[in-house]
């Protein structure tokens, strides 16, 4: 009997074998169902960024005259406690290439990389208080552009997108090149500028494009500005569903054992028999991309490239990395010509160190008055 079901079973898979150019295998598509797991994947520029560096013979003394000799050859830091330092220039060759092309509402700008400051709170001429969070833009420089022709997305996709957008590559936080591989120093080559800690791209139209090298200030943006702001979250761990979803938990009266913080039912089984995809249960909490839409600029400050956003709920701790673009939505788009492509910084000299909203009270002015109703 046994070999009876050996042979069976041999047959069979000889005429699977044969026939698998004529079968079509139907493989259940359950990512759809997930929704805001990001897709792990590189970027086209990606290679390995930090190398091992040995110093197990240098001195204490030595370590601080090689910071000394990079800091005079390659100039100071870009942060220093939350400060930057310098302003970076705008090459004189390409001053000349930045107006290429008149704006238009259709038309795609770049965006910029900040450092969240904090949450401070600002005060409108009516006496009314809004919360903003500070932005500081520091030290962001066109790396590279890539035409749409030529652009070519990481995962290749069955229908291929139109190419309409081209990629723009911008770095942000000069760093020691001594301290990176090889590699990644040789994506900064073409460009002249110094290798930079944080990379991204922004899509933008081809009539916005930013020559190489050119820097990325405060200016970029104006007060008024409707911006959206993408962050990844702050990485909580493991949690459960009152912290995770906000559960209120079950009662804590006689008769419940141990299952004061547990979720609780999860539905029925019957024709269903398993879990939904998408019920709000335990697990990983935080360490996401979220965006934060239709924020207005209130203020900036063109010292220190700071920019002062309304809402608290921008995504990410104090000093996390996030990613500034003009609005999407539909109803807060700009209708008056911006910088474009970007501000030049010739200018940057007659503009004032703070510039304020018409609706917000500058305590350098007279106080505020309240007369009696």
């Amino acid at each position: 009997m046994s070999l009876l079901l050996q042979n069976t079973a041999r047959g069979c898979i000889n005429a699977l074998q044969a026939n698998v150019s004529r079968i079509n295998i139907l493989v259940p598509k359950r990512d759809k169902y997930k929704v805001g797991v990001p897709r792990l994947r590189n970027p086209e520029w990606f290679v390995r960024k930090r190398r091992t560096v040995h110093d197990d013979f240098i001195t204490a003394d030595n370590k601080t005259f090689i910071k000394e000799v990079i800091s005079d050859k390659f100039g100071p830091p870009s942060l220093i406690k939350g400060v930057q330092t310098y302003k970076t220039e705008l090459p004189k060759d390409l001053s000349t290439q930045l107006q290429t092309a008149e704006w238009n509402q259709r038309y795609k700008r770049c965006g910029a990389i900040a450092r969240k400051i904090g949450v401070v709170p600002l005060w409108r001429k009516d006496g009314k208080r809004i919360l903003t969070t500070m932005l500081q833009i520091v030290d962001n420089q066109v790396v590279k552009y890539i035409p749409p022709e030529e652009y070519q997305p990481a995962k290749k996709l069955v229908i291929p997108p139109r190419k309409k957008y081209g990629c723009l590559i911008v770095g942000a936080e000069s760093t020691d090149p001594s301290l990176l591989t090889k590699d990644y120093c040789g994506l900064f080559a073409d460009s002249g500028v110094m290798p930079k800690r944080i990379l991204t791209r922004f899509f933008i139209s081809p009539q916005a494009y930013i020559p190489p090298g050119t820097p990325i200030n405060v200016n970029h943006f104006s007060v008024g500005d409707i911006v959206d702001v993408r962050g990844k979250t702050i990485n909580r761990g493991f949690q459960g569903v009152m912290k995770r979803h906000g559960f209120s938990g079950m009662p804590a009266t006689h008769g419940v054992t141990k299952t004061h913080r547990r979720g609780g039912n999860i539905g029925a089984g019957g024709e269903k028999a398993r879990v939904w995809p998408g019920t709000k249960m335990p697990g990983h909490m935080g360490n996401k991309p979220r965006q934060a839409r239709g924020l207005t600029i209130w203020r900036i400050n063109t010292k220190f490239n700071v920019l002062w956003v309304s809402g608290q709920g921008i995504p990410g701790g104090n000093n996390s990395v996030v990613y500034i673009y003009d609005t999407i939505l539909p109803l807060h788009r700009r209708k008056t010509p911006p910088p474009f492509p970007t501000a030049a910084l010739g200018s940057d000299e007659s503009l004032p160190d703070n510039i304020w909203s018409d609706e917000l009270h500058d305590f350098k002015d007279s106080t505020i008055f309240y007369k009696p109703e």
